[in-house]
């Protein structure tokens, strides 16, 4: 049995991710963490309205908590709480996985220093299928990168997202610029405006709000008389508290140590 705390328990993601919890044998959500704002009850289920969780605690406080479970999950949304979490998980000993987005470059260092005392599982986008994304962006621009093709990055998501372009986007343009041999803050080109030709080895991105779109990204790899066009649409947050809860199973017994979402899809 793999026990977590969840941070973020309120939020779209955290409340998401207690719903399909109640799906696993081997899975459970023994407390929440939430923003001293939301925590109105310090009952969880009373607080989530999910009535199979009632008992359980809702805490402002993950010290209060975090002795209950063997892995952390954070989804609160917040990158500076996001890195406390992170902190106090690995002074206690349990791993954490990490879905919060937006991190400077400050605070993922913080964090990455923490899988020195504990495994950490970092990933702005924890479906199954972008990380197949990932790898396969990967591919192909290697195979392609002298080649004379060009790289470009869209993103789709509902009007409420707080950052943009997404941790997913940025991650695929730093996957592109690894393959390209490029540093990405050089060759990063976030919208366009005037007049001025593309210049080799740009890298697109271009962030798109509106709706209750859950998240769709593209990579275009444009060539002359052709292009390819790798697409991930996702239709239910289902899919990314899913890839949470694979995440935290698989990692529970790992020792300390920085991964991500490729080596729990074994890639």
């Amino acid at each position: 049995m793999t026990k977590a705390v969840l941070c973020g328990a309120l939020g779209r993601m955290g409340r998401t991710i207690l719903r399909l919890s109640l799906e696993y044998s081997d899975f459970e959500i023994v407390a929440g963490v939430e923003h001293p704002d939301c925590v109105r009850s310090t009952d969880l289920g009373e607080a989530s309205g999910i009535p199979e969780l009632r008992g359980k605690v809702l805490t402002s406080r993950l010290e209060e908590v975090v002795s209950l479970c063997h892995v952390v999950i954070e989804f609160s949304g917040n990158t500076s709480a996001a890195v406390s979490h992170t902190k106090i998980a690995s002074l206690a000993g349990k791993a954490a996985v990490v879905g919060t987005t937006g991190f400077s470059e400050e605070e993922m260092k913080e964090m990455e220093e923490c899988s020195q005392n504990a495994p950490l599982l970092i990933s702005p986008n924890m479906s199954l299928g972008v990380n197949l994304l990932f790898k396969l962006v990967q591919i192909s621009v290697k195979a392609l990168k002298d080649k004379n093709f060009d790289m470009e990055i869209s993103e789709i998501h509902h009007r409420f997202k707080k950052d943009a372009p997404s941790g997913t986007a940025l991650k695929l343009a730093s996957i592109v610029a690894q393959e390209l041999g490029v540093p990405l803050k050089d060759h990063a080109v976030f919208g366009r405006k005037d007049i001025q030709p593309r210049k080799d080895k740009d890298i697109g991105v271009f962030a798109i709000r509106g709706g209750d779109v859950v998240g769709d990204h593209t990579v275009y790899l444009l060539g002359f008389g052709e292009r390819i066009e790798l697409t991930h649409r996702a239709t239910s947050r289902d899919t990314f508290a899913k890839g949470a809860i694979e995440a935290s199973r698989w990692i529970k017994d790992k020792p300390p140590g920085l991964y991500s979402m490729f080596d729990v899809l074994g890639l």
